[in-house]
């Protein structure tokens, strides 16, 4: 077996409680990991110190019968957040091993797809005079390059959903209200990006307690290309609609075209975020309120691209809204997901965003990973991360 291939969350920590490898060596793994990426600029800090510490750690309490369903996985955490947020104190306390925080957009920002740091921008992995996507920039692009296998991010508009999509890795928003609101509006929500499904189940079963569904055989899915309101780049809405029809007819998913119409939520989320009362904010319309509860009553999945647009240049993204697709979910507070669906002609990694009905995450997840196994061919080459 090749040690040197990036590893999953799930298998590290079973290599770890099994002994074949420490902590400790895992730890020295991705710090060797997180030096040869440090031209994309991902990391804000590094741990090392701590980081060898904490694994050390580990290492003593799998060698005193403990297993750890988290034993020595690296964790990056999202500099915004650190290491004292809810999501990152259990993922610790489940064995994980904090490395370093990763990019975050920088204050007065007018576009929050890209991270910074001291020597400048983060960069996209796949193609470097791109954005990553954000405001969870850093995190994605340190789990796409195989630094680490699992990364905390938080959304409030996207912000964990779009630099999975434009990296080409998974990011996951939950059920709002699940974990305490990062801001006063309540909009924004912890989750993790990870490389697969199966390790954003294993942040589920360490965050929440939850264990992974059976898949479920059919899953019934809505298509909407628009959601009424976003007109997309059509090669990423192509790329999104033909994994999403590659999954159906590998897995046997009636896959209908929904006949939604629905509201563009800028200005509820603005007013939400903005210098006022959240409460003072405009709900989000009753009728598209009733609009999406009616879809995710006939169907269990609600399907749209990522974004609407394409990783864009470092000089910001012009007239397209990137959360065009994602926004109106934190509003509404359903759990969603964005799992990779392939590229665009030119090499861009292009997301599928799926949506569920409130607190039926670990359907979700059930759904996605049958996806995911379907759509690896075509969504998963390797990163090439090297210094160009």
């Amino acid at each position: 077996m090749d040690d040197q291939r990036p590893r999953s969350a799930g298998e590290t920590a079973d290599r770890v409680n099994r002994g074949e490898v420490s902590a400790v060596e895992t730890a020295h793994r991705a710090l060797d990991g997180i030096d040869r990426i440090r031209h994309l600029r991902a990391f804000v800090e590094v741990w090392g110190q701590a980081a060898l510490e904490r694994a050390a750690e580990v290492d003593g309490a799998v060698a005193d019968g403990a297993r750890l369903p988290l034993a020595g996985v690296p964790l990056a955490v999202k500099a915004s957040e650190g290491t004292g947020s809810h999501q990152a104190r259990r993922l610790v306390a489940a064995g994980a091993v904090p490395v370093g925080s990763t990019s975050v957009p920088g204050p007065g920002t007018p576009w929050k797809t890209w991270g910074e740091t001291a020597e400048g921008p983060t960069l996209n992995p796949w193609c470097a005079d791109r954005v990553p996507g954000g405001s969870s920039a850093g995190s994605a692009v340190a789990v796409a390059t195989g630094a680490v296998p699992l990364a905390t991010a938080s959304d409030g508009a996207g912000s964990t959903r779009i630099p999975a999509a434009w990296c080409g890795v998974v990011g996951y928003k939950p059920t709002t209200g699940l974990l305490p609101a990062r801001d006063r509006a309540g909009l924004t929500v912890g989750g993790p990006i990870a490389r697969t499904v199966a390790d954003v189940e294993l942040y589920r079963g360490a965050v929440f307690g939850d264990a992974p569904l059976a898949s479920p055989a059919r899953p019934r899915v809505a298509w909407s290309p628009t959601l009424g309101f976003t007109q997309p780049d059509p090669e990423v809405a192509d790329v999104a609609e033909r994994a999403l029809r590659r999954w159906a007819r590998g897995c046997g998913i009636a896959v209908a075209d929904a006949e939604i119409t629905l509201t563009d939520p800028a200005r509820t989320w603005l007013a939400r975020r903005g210098p006022g009362s959240p409460a003072d904010a405009p709900p989000v319309a009753p009728a598209d309120l009733s609009a999406l509860a009616e879809l995710l009553s006939a169907v269990d999945l609600l399907a749209t691209p990522a974004t609407p647009n394409r990783p864009h240049p470092h000089s910001g993204p012009g007239d397209v809204m990137s959360v065009g697709f994602t926004w109106l979910f934190n509003l509404t507070g359903h759990p969603a997901l964005s799992l990779p669906a392939g590229f665009t002609g030119d090499g861009l990694p292009v997301g599928l965003h799926l949506v569920a009905r409130h607190r039926e995450d670990a359907a979700l997840l059930a759904a996605a990973r049958t996806a995911e196994r379907v759509l690896a061919p075509w969504s998963r080459p390797r990163v090439d991360a090297s210094p160009r």
